[in-house]
């Protein structure tokens, strides 16, 4: 699947659940938060977990962890840019030229 197709199933599958209606401080919230289990993940992947009430994991289950909370930051970054009708791949484009841009050596 390519960022486009996923781009337009995630804008589908959002609306069929009536989660795309959310506000989008609600929005903004859980993009929040989910950054936040990506920053527990790495956490676990780099230092381990330490707390009694949490297992250790395998390195493979700290990054399995580690993707499907990236891929809820993706979703809900994803439903940010639909409600503004940006394209995922204008965003890539726009950042490249950005970055190459401010990096450029000339």
């Amino acid at each position: 699947m390519d960022i486009v197709e996923f781009q337009q199933w995630v804008k589908e599958y959002y609306k069929n659940r009536n989660w795309s209606d959310l506000d989008i401080f609600v929005r903004i919230g859980f993009l929040a938060e989910e950054t936040g289990e990506v920053a527990r993940a790495i956490r676990a992947l780099e230092i381990g977990r330490d707390r009694p009430d949490e297992v250790a994991g395998t390195f493979q289950e700290n990054k399995s962890e580690l993707t499907e909370e990236l891929g809820d930051v993706l979703g809900n970054l994803i439903v940010i840019a639909n409600k503004y009708d940006i394209s995922l791949e204008d965003i890539l484009i726009s950042h490249k030229q950005k970055l190459q841009a401010r990096y450029s050596e000339n």
